[in-house]
């Protein structure tokens, strides 16, 4: 097949919606499919994941991709993305994340070419954004599909957008750990990995970690992620006084180093569509803690086997930092739970086994 993947940005974005359509592109490329990554940014730019080399690149370079485009940009984009898509001669278009599927589902009306809409996030995203939401509901109608990440999350969506939807979880890339030793880390590590903003809610792990340093003087927390809460988080750090204890990483293409030094994984999320963070920390056999009340972490974790849900009851940070103190204290228990998430994380969520639903999902398309 000749297939067309879109995203607005992917030269050097860290998220992970870009790391899965980087893993599925490389893996349907590796199959013989012809692919083609269309994206709005300036061409020269590098993808922060690694992509095959039979994937080609296609940059458009309109207007900043990083930022919220004005409507003459936007029209401008649907027009040459269609110019573009038509050339290409797609059998199938898939646009990641409603920021591209819905101007591609506008841009390729009257084409034939059937368009493909993957969401990345849950209802809850759209709360406070009712303009983008109505735009996601118009765009349905020119859909042929949309991929969500579960069953529960498709179940949530009115019956408009949920009548098209179909179930594809995310590929979880296979750990490649390094040995635990005291050569690579020394004392003991609580990971969270996430973008930094509301949505993630690192301030609640970064004072439930400030409650548990003094009592746990060996354990240092790393942030790994980029977001525009750095500043905030940064100046919270320093009124604890734990600048030396509390690392705000940014992003790496090191990501296994990080996963394989640790000891806990925590994501303090309040929602997530699929917690991709947290089924690579299980599949690198770490026992992970998030919180019950959160879509997506809720799914991944079976309480008391491969980690902790944390009621957050009245206050956040108490549940979780009683959590944290729980397995901090208790390396059984971290050896216990984490061993049981590695093999919770099977070939279901394998690169291959994902990859092969989208192939005879686009392949049912293309026909």
């Amino acid at each position: 097949m000749n297939l067309v993947f879109a995203i607005k940005k992917l030269a050097g974005a860290a998220g992970g919606a870009e790391r899965v359509l980087c893993t599925i592109a490389s893996e349907l490329a590796s199959r013989g499919h012809n692919i083609t990554i269309l994206t709005f940014d300036h061409p020269g730019g590098s993808p922060f994941y690694p992509l095959d080399t039979r994937v080609m690149r296609l940059d458009l370079g309109i207007g900043n991709s990083a930022g919220t485009a004005r409507s003459v940009e936007t029209l401008h984009r649907i027009w040459a993305a269609r110019r573009a898509i038509l050339s290409l001669r797609a059998d199938v278009v898939i646009g990641f994340m409603h920021s591209m599927f819905v101007p591609l589902s506008f841009a390729l009306v009257g084409t034939g070419i059937p368009v493909l809409g993957s969401e990345h996030i849950v209802p809850d995203h759209y709360r406070e954004r009712r303009k983008e939401f109505f735009l996601v509901l118009a765009s349905a109608l020119f859909l042929k599909k949309i991929t969500v990440l579960s069953a529960t999350i498709r179940l949530r969506y009115p019956y408009l957008l949920r009548r098209k939807m179909v179930v594809v979880p995310n590929p979880v890339v296979a750990a490649i750990s390094p040995p635990k030793t005291d050569e690579i880390r020394t004392g003991s590590t609580l990971l969270t990995v996430g973008r930094l903003d509301l949505q993630k809610d690192q301030a609640t792990l970064i004072k439930a970690f400030a409650r548990l340093a003094a009592n746990y003087p060996a354990w240092t927390l790393r942030i790994v992620g980029e977001g525009n809460l750095r500043g905030s988080l940064s100046k919270m750090i320093d009124s604890f006084g734990l600048a030396q204890r509390i690392i705000l990483v940014g992003v790496t293409p090191r990501i296994d180093t990080e996963y394989g030094r640790a000891d806990v994984f925590a994501l303090p999320s309040r929602y997530e569509s699929f917690g991709l963070a947290t089924a690579e920390a299980m599949s690198y056999g770490l026992p992970v803690i998030g919180f019950s009340d959160c879509p997506g972490t809720n799914e991944l974790i079976r309480p008391g086997e491969t980690g902790v849900l944390v009621d957050p009851g009245y206050d956040r940070v108490a549940s979780m930092a009683e959590a944290l103190a729980t397995l901090m204290a208790d390396p059984a228990m971290r050896q216990r739970l984490g061993d049981a998430a590695r093999r919770s994380i099977d070939w279901k969520f394998s690169a291959e086994y994902v990859s092969g639903l989208w192939e005879d999902i686009l392949t049912s398309l293309a026909r």
